[in-house]
């Protein structure tokens, strides 16, 4: 039997209209009430789940959920911040100086806010800070405190342009950060330690949850590292080949309440066979 679900938001959970189905929702409540912990499990900022974390009543005593890839995984009854795995002042540098030499427009996080050092604004950032509902500021990066402890620094641009940036990432770049692409249009950069998968094991494990009874849902690059670690990896029908080619089970898009499926299938009509 199942015990944790790990969900993520944008192509999984979310149709494109970045609406949860109500199917989706029934499916999710039904779980719950099985006594099954529904983790919502995503690369974007707090900030930008919350809407989604009240609206599907994970707010309750026992819920948690993982945001920034993994790099921060927090009590949503208590607002306790269970753990997280930063960036500095001097990885912000050392990103800013190579996304200019890569001609690539950049943005970064704290836990409050989204900015941009980019005087010419990228459309990626004003859609980013537009979804999460986050606010957006414009700072050069001479002007950020060093103290400033970052969850997240991304890269964004068009697709044929990020494409290339990524060729030209310098190899010593894999060692120093964990670095997925979660979109045709944003690639991310965490702490090294930090994954969906990590945060995924480590709360299963506080919970005493085996990895066996672990499901994971994704879509994309930045779900690959929970779809390896659960006991059953679940690919949306619209998620990338790397995604379909380590999942167990392959349900419907984002689109068709894939959610919803695979949850019935899998974790709900199991039970009632019980």
């Amino acid at each position: 039997m199942y015990k944790l679900i790990a969900i993520d938001m944008d192509g999984t959970l979310l149709n494109d209209r970045h609406e949860v189905p109500e199917d989706v929702q029934h499916a999710l409540d039904e779980a719950k009430r099985q006594g099954i912990k529904i983790v919502l499990c995503s690369g974007r900022p707090i900030g930008g789940m919350r809407s989604y974390i009240k609206a599907l009543n994970l707010e309750e005593e026992g819920d948690f959920v993982i945001a920034y890839n993994g790099a921060f995984v927090q009590d949503t009854h208590t607002n306790e911040v269970v753990a997280e795995l930063s960036l500095g002042y001097d990885d912000l540098v050392k990103l800013y100086d190579l996304s200019i030499e890569l001609k690539t427009s950049m943005h970064f996080f704290d836990v409050d806010g989204l900015y941009t050092p980019n005087t010419d604004i990228s459309e990626f950032t004003v859609l980013e800070s537009y979804l999460n509902k986050i606010p957006l500021r414009y700072r050069q990066v001479s002007d950020i405190p060093t103290t400033l402890s970052m969850p997240k620094i991304m890269f964004i641009d068009e697709q044929e342009s990020l494409n290339q940036t990524i060729e030209a990432l310098p190899d010593n770049l894999k060692e120093q950060y964990t670095i997925v692409q979660s979109s045709p249009y944003f690639l991310e950069f965490v702490h090294p330690l930090a994954s969906k998968g990590n945060a995924v094991k480590k709360l299963a494990e506080q919970l005493g949850i085996k990895q066996e009874e672990v499901m994971s849902i994704g879509d994309n690059g930045n779900d690959l590292s929970m779809i390896k670690y659960a006991g059953c990896g679940v690919a949306m029908d619209n998620a990338i080949p790397e995604i379909k080619a380590a999942a167990d089970f392959q349900t419907r898009s984002n689109n068709e309440s894939g959610v919803a499926y695979a949850i019935e299938k899998l974790v709900l009509e199991p039970l009632l066979v019980k």
